[in-house]
């Protein structure tokens, strides 16, 4: 899967990785549950990109929100608007996104989930996930969870096991991650620091998750996906990393021309790609993309880039 990263993971970026290495699932980036108004629970851009699929790829919409009532309207709305895999972020540790606790906040008050959770799987006629962190504190949190989660039938989780005060801080646990996986019937898939093709095909190993999730792994080195199907070079060349970030800087900078507004825009987001990317061979050419003051400038650095 490819992990939704608010900023990042636009539909933009989500066709070309569909068109090209063509991730099993893709996720849109979090859609805001507006608990105020009744009538605008979804942003109409958020609506706009609401589908099944994209280019035949499983597409999962996910919900960030606070409140029973307004996440089980705003899923309605999602399932009306044409979304048939839905998902509830419960682990976005920056703050709160609206006014009340969201994302990872909701594990702060892990008593309100025993009416949430069962009313979204009522409510959700389609695949219904959450989306997880190992707990607010305790790395342990989780545990307690995951009988609520399978008396509501909760369809798979994905779980990133850094607690939300880690934030991104330190290593994921993937001990966590196996132990959890042993506990629940329910398949989980693991997230959170897959960056290479031997430590994701040994945390399948390891940990018997049900699949991989990539976030920065995956948006820095779309190729991962192919690397750990065993049709692309596990540990490819200089050359073929640089062909790599050629075809796909190249691929993007239309895609992202044709959906933001104005040259700036699209600069920072694809310098917002670029930061992704961790190639020590490549070092100065990506402080040249970081460095770009117009596209103008970031071109020329793809040109050079191609030999």
């Amino acid at each position: 899967m490819l992990a939704p990263m608010q900023g990042l993971t636009n539909r933009a970026l989500r066709e070309a990785f569909t068109t090209w290495v063509r991730p099993d699932v893709v996720w849109t980036e979090f859609m805001r549950v507006n608990s105020q108004s009744e009538k605008k629970l979804l942003m109409p851009g958020d609506l706009r990109e609401i589908a099944p699929a994209e280019n035949g790829v499983p597409l999962v919409v996910q919900l960030i929100g606070h409140g029973r009532d307004a996440l089980v309207a705003a899923a309605r709305t999602a399932q009306n608007a044409g979304a048939v895999h839905i998902n509830l972020n419960m682990g976005c540790p920056y703050g709160r996104m609206t006014s009340g606790l969201t994302g990872g906040g909701m594990l702060k008050r892990p008593e309100l989930l025993e009416e949430i959770i069962p009313a979204l799987r009522e409510t959700i006629h389609g695949s219904f996930s959450v989306k997880i962190r190992a707990g607010y504190e305790d790395p342990r949190q989780i545990f307690s969870l995951l009988p609520l989660f399978e008396k509501a039938r909760v369809d798979f989780l994905v779980l990133h096991p850094r607690t939300v005060r880690q934030a991104y801080e330190g290593l994921a646990d993937h001990a966590v991650t196996a132990e959890v996986i042993r506990q629940t019937s329910i398949p989980v898939i693991a997230n959170g620091d897959i960056r290479s093709t031997a430590f994701g095909l040994k945390l399948l190993e390891e940990t018997g998750a049900a699949g991989l999730m990539l976030g920065r792994g995956g948006v820095g080195d779309p190729m991962l996906f192919e690397r750990l199907r065993g049709r692309a070079a596990a540990e490819p060349d200089p050359a073929e990393r640089r062909a790599m970030l050629h075809r796909y800087l190249n691929d993007l900078l239309p895609r992202f021309c044709a959906l933001f507004c104005g040259d700036m825009q699209v600069l920072g987001k694809i310098k917002g790609v670029v930061s992704q990317v961790e190639d020590p061979e490549l070092a100065r050419e990506l402080k040249q993309f970081t460095r770009a003051k117009n596209l103008h400038a970031f071109r020329a650095v793809m040109e050079a880039l191609a030999g």
